[in-house]
């Protein structure tokens, strides 16, 4: 709750990619790994990962911001934990704050990542490699996690899962009776072992209910007052790791009435709820990063031909 109401202050200006509320956005995440002695990213110009992107036209300076801690095990196996740190920015004089999009999602990140290091504190170390990955430009068009998936800091062969997190401190319409949920799309459209470890550690941990409907492709959704084709596979920053062979998980919790207005804002946030979410998507982490085996890649992996954006 503190890191969100800095984070989607109007200090930060809605964090449009390449403006200055953005620049303040990824200031403040380098400090926060930098504070918890979180190592930054090789390749990474102190935890920057640099580019030029179009937005509007106009070619603006962005960064994606990428730490890591090193597995003691099988270090040079990577599972990259990923949200986007931009938003839509001031749009007819009003701050998009941007709360749940995705506010939610960074600050899941940053608590994930001082309980990993607590953990390395006190003696215990991830078998595999954890990148903590926050990308650009995602408004705009999944375009950090595109740049990042064309110029990696870690193989992608040797990536072995994504996992993205994109709105998940809020209900939607569906959910009004059950707020106790979470949606996972993409879990088994390239590892089976992803979708059952997903199921076994809920069981075990969290006793969520876990939503797949949007794994189908063929579910319409409800937005904005009409319906439209489901394109969530397509919609989030995973899909720039799945059109890559690397299995992903996204992680969200729909869409809503202030989606993308400036009235999605910190107090409006499901505090519990986004705690028992960011606790289930920890344990599947760390049940990720410490078996001895490595997730399988489906050998009738499902390709869906849509645009990569999905917009």
């Amino acid at each position: 709750m503190e890191l969100l109401y800095v984070y989607a202050s109007d200090y930060f200006e809605g964090r449009r990619t390449g403006s200055k509320g953005q620049k303040i956005a990824v200031d403040f995440l380098r400090d926060h790994y930098m504070d918890l002695n979180i190592q930054a990213a090789e390749g990474t110009n102190n935890y920057f990962q640099e580019m030029n992107l179009k937005v509007d036209g106009k070619m603006v300076s962005t960064e994606n911001v990428a730490a890591i801690i090193k597995g003691s095990e099988f270090p040079d196996e990577y599972i990259v934990l990923t949200s986007h740190l931009d938003h839509i920015g001031i749009e007819g004089g009003q701050i998009n704050n941007g709360a749940d999009d995705d506010g939610s999602g960074t600050v899941t990140m940053l608590e994930i990542a001082e309980a990993l290091q607590i953990g390395l504190e006190n003696g215990y170390k991830p078998k595999r490699s954890i990148v903590f990955l926050h990308v650009t430009g995602e408004e705009e068009g999944l375009l950090g996690s595109a740049y990042y998936s064309e110029n990696p800091l870690y193989p992608l062969e040797q990536t072995i899962v994504n996992l993205n997190i994109d709105m998940i401190g809020r209900n939607d319409s569906l959910h009004d009776n059950d707020e106790d949920y979470l949606y996972l799309i993409g879990s088994d459209i390239l590892s089976q072992d992803l979708h059952d470890i997903s199921i076994s550690i809920n069981k075990k941990y969290s006793n969520l209910d876990l939503d797949f409907r949007y794994n189908d492709p063929q579910l319409k959704v409800y937005e904005r007052g009409r319906h439209y084709a489901n394109r969530y596979y397509y919609r989030s920053d995973h899909y720039n790791f799945a059109r890559n062979d690397i299995p992903v998980i996204f992680y969200f919790s729909g869409t809503h009435e202030d989606y993308h207005l400036p009235t999605d804002t910190v107090e409006k946030i499901n505090y519990p709820l986004l705690t028992k979410r960011a606790r289930f998507i920890f344990h599947t982490l760390w049940e990720l990063a410490n078996r001895e085996d490595r997730i399988r890649l489906n050998s009738d992996r499902k390709y869906l031909n849509i645009d990569k954006n999905g917009r």
